[in-house]
């Protein structure tokens, strides 16, 4: 009997996939466009409003080009995660339950770990507070609480976060383009090339801070994991024989297929649609994750450069964006400092959502793959939504300030994750997929790359970030 491309899977955990061909591409990449956009919406939050704007704020723009590395690195990554999907459908979390079953609810509870802290929710509405007034607390339940609705609300939960972070990216954009007329100084301008002629590692601002800065550039952690399930839903490849994620109360559920996945026989004809495919992708996200990501840490950064450099006694948190708003108030006027806080609440809000939306995404897809196959993956989605809401308002509630132990888990779990799902990413590609589509050399050194950038990044954040636990448990 002639081997099949479907016999490379492994099926001791899963099922088999099924051979079908894959769907022709969309003549425009406008048809596709969405996945990076959503991820660079959720992405920018602390990083591009408080992090980097920051370190421009204290030593000027001399660490932009480790934003670069940071988000091309991810790139990279992201794509080697698409490649997975577009060519079979299943999510990179369900290629490594192949190899082990466990594999993808150890990552679904380190994504938990990562995010069980509600700080884009408190930052966003700390935010409201500079606007409005009001008590930080409820305004972050109530926030949560809308969280929860229109994810669980949206007849198809892709669509609603898609529209949510559309919104979200053009606000920012317009905000930038205000502040390049209005804020931004000529000074300012003639400082950004010493990003590339004079670029620095400023180590005496932390160097647990400066790594991070570097290596969550953009995405990361459990956030690249879920391009699989972007895409998927938005009908790349052979994801569109995939039923998309709806509202177990206002969608209506489509039948699952037989089997786990999907692949398609390297026919020519096949071929020919993935390279398209395969092109569209990777322009997707150039244009969307890389262009957006990158544009906005550098153009905050130079506002943060303009308006707070030399400052004495800035703090790296939400507090920061107060004094700079505050900044904006005095040099542009009140409206632009108004203006400020009121995209930074809506950002970091619509980053709150991302967030709860791929935590959950992430741990259905694992559940209803590996353990739960009978049950519809909509209400696991709904119960993991509403449990993650409902913890989120628990510990706010109960008045706790952001424990140390949360953020030294986020920081640890985060950098271990991505050194793991990265070894796993070289070893599925290249072991499960037919030759003609694996990644070639260099897509494969710069997976090696991201392996060596995550495992030390990893080492040194438990090494150092440990210490600092084991001290506040011994009090």
């Amino acid at each position: 009997m002639t081997p099949t491309a479907a016999d490379r899977f492994p099926t001791r955990h899963l099922p088999g996939v099924t051979v079908r061909d894959l769907p022709p591409p969309p003549r425009s990449a406008w048809r596709i466009l969405g996945p990076g956009v959503i991820a660079a919406g959720v992405g920018l939050a602390s990083g591009e409003f408080i992090l980097y704007p920051y370190i421009a704020s204290q030593v000027g723009l001399v660490f932009l080009w480790a934003a670069a590395v940071g988000i091309v690195t991810q790139w990279f990554l992201n794509m080697e995660i698409e490649r997975y999907t577009l060519a079979t459908g299943e999510t990179a979390l369900t290629g490594f339950s192949r190899f082990w079953r466990h594999w993808g609810l150890v990552f679904a509870v380190m994504v938990y770990f990562a995010n069980l802290w509600p700080g884009w929710a408190s930052s966003s509405a700390t935010m409201v507070t500079y606007l409005v007034g009001g008590d930080v607390t409820w305004i972050a339940i109530g926030l949560l609480l809308v969280i929860g609705a229109t994810l669980t609300l949206a007849p198809v939960v892709y669509r609603a976060l898609e529209r949510v972070e559309f919104v979200k990216v053009g606000l920012v954009v317009l905000f930038i383009l205000v502040a390049v007329v209005f804020a931004i100084s000529v000074d300012t301008w003639g400082e950004l090339p010493r990003a590339v002629t004079a670029p620095d590692f400023p180590a005496e601002l932390g160097f647990a801070l400066m790594l991070s800065a570097l290596v969550f550039a953009g995405a990361g952690g459990g956030q690249n994991l879920v391009q699989s399930n972007w895409i998927r839903d938005k009908g790349y490849g052979m994801g569109a024989y995939v039923p998309r994620l709806v509202s177990p109360v206002t969608g209506r559920e489509e039948a699952a297929p037989a089997g786990a996945g999907f692949v398609f026989e390297p026919t020519e004809e096949n071929l020919g649609r993935w390279r398209r495919w395969w092109r569209l992708a990777n322009q997707e996200q150039l244009v969307t994750f890389v262009l957006i990501s990158f544009v906005t840490i550098t153009l905050m950064s130079m506002l943060a450069y303009s308006t707070v450099y030399g400052v004495p006694g800035l703090a790296n948190s939400v507090s920061f964006l107060e004094v700079e708003g505050n900044r904006l108030k005095e040099l542009v006027g009140p409206w632009f400092g108004t203006l400020f806080w009121l995209i930074g609440a809506l950002s970091l809000f619509a980053a709150a959502m991302g967030i709860v939306d791929y935590t959950s995404r992430l741990a259905a897809d694992v559940l209803k793959t590996s353990y739960l196959r009978r049950a519809s993956e909509s209400r696991i989605y709904f119960a993991l939504v509403w449990g993650l809401v409902g913890l989120g308002c628990a510990i706010l509630l109960a008045g706790l300030s952001q424990p140390l132990p949360l953020l030294v888990i986020s920081a640890c779990v985060g950098g271990l994750m991505m050194f793991i799902y990265s070894i796993l990413l070289l070893v599925l590609n290249r072991r499960v997929l037919p030759e003609q589509i694996r990644p070639r050399h260099y897509r494969v050194a710069a997976l090696i790359w991201a392996v060596l950038l995550f495992g030390v990044f990893s080492a040194l954040t438990i090494w150092q970030q440990g210490g600092e636990l084991l001290e506040w448990l011994s009090r």
